[in-house]
């Protein structure tokens, strides 16, 4: 059975800055089961929530709740029939999702969605990236694939984002980008000295600077050195995505702030998905619904340029 949606306050939702050079930790018991007994909904069938790679795992859930909870939900999916395969699931249930084609790897897709999406809503208000990709088993640390990973996991999104910007509502609500990250691209697993200080002077940090980073990544990839250069030691090509993705995240929620948008990262830990190969402590239904409540925070109380890292039964963040 569903708990009664809980919409926790920044206090509860324990976070750390995306800027790096945050120290502060806090914890706090956060209980799927717990109740609220006057949850402040601010949304309405006229919200609309647009959620990347979701014909399974975390992004499905994720959608299967927010339609649970009223939204207009728009499921997108790289593969059409698998897509439709998904809508048709929780059409079964009663529930009203849209859907439209949707490969974040591919900047004419993106294109080709955007203009959709404005046909159909003239606009956004709520944008979960989820889709992404990983071709390590969960013991294995291949590059071999790192050109796709990046494009997936950083650039995807990233031109996404650019693609849908101008078509955020920015109502008094505040529109809402939440990306899905992992810990794995926090700033504490890398050890290049050189790279640590270009993510971290915020004052110069760009996005010239993100894919300039990522770019030597690539290179390094090519040349068969990167294992030299202080890159992450796991899953070394998704986290570089990931790193990269904090770091934009962090910059476009400076960009933003004050103009109507929230940017944050959520690290939904060690899932039960396809990426796992079905290992992992918790469900992706958990999973989503801790991100349904990131993304559904009282307007008062969202935060942003923030990183959300879920450790069970504590939701923590730490450098």
């Amino acid at each position: 059975m569903r708990c009664s949606l809980f919409i926790p306050s920044p206090t509860l939702l324990t976070h750390l800055d995306l800027q790096y050079s945050a120290t502060a930790m806090l914890a706090m018991d956060y209980k799927l089961s717990m109740p609220s007994s006057s949850p402040t909904k601010w949304w309405s069938k006229e919200t609309v929530a647009v959620v990347t790679g979701a014909n399974k795992g975390i992004g499905f859930a994720l959608v299967e709740r927010l339609a649970e909870l009223g939204l207009t939900v728009v499921l997108t999916s790289r593969d059409v029939t698998r897509g439709k395969a998904a809508i048709e699931s929780l059409r079964a249930q009663g529930l009203d999702i849209e859907f439209c084609q949707l490969d974040v790897g591919d900047s004419s897709s993106i294109m080709a969605f955007a203009s959709w999406l404005q046909r159909r809503f003239g606009g956004l208000d709520i944008l979960v990236n989820n889709a992404g990709v990983s071709f390590n088993e969960i013991d294995s640390n291949s590059v071999e694939h790192a050109e796709t990973v990046i494009r997936t996991n950083f650039y995807g999104p990233k031109l996404l984002i650019e693609a849908l910007l101008p078509m955020f509502r920015r109502s008094p609500a505040t529109s809402r980008i939440l990306n899905i990250s992992s810990q794995l691209g926090l700033l504490n697993k890398v050890s290049n000295s050189a790279l640590k200080e270009l993510l971290r002077d915020e004052d110069k940090l760009s996005e010239e600077k993100i894919e300039y980073m990522v770019s030597q990544f690539l290179d390094h990839v090519k040349k068969g050195t990167w294992q030299e250069h202080g890159w992450p030691k796991v899953w070394t090509d998704y986290a570089v995505s990931k790193l990269a993705l904090n770091a934009y995240s962090r910059l476009l929620a400076t960009k933003q702030e004050g103009h109507g948008l929230s940017v944050n990262c959520f690290c939904p830990g060690f899932t039960r998905t396809a990426m796992t190969r079905g290992r992992g402590s918790r469900t992706p239904e958990e999973a989503a619904e801790v991100a349904a409540r990131l993304a559904l925070l009282p307007p008062s109380e969202l935060p942003t340029g923030k990183f959300f890292k879920w450790c069970t039964p504590t939701l923590y963040s730490k450098l």
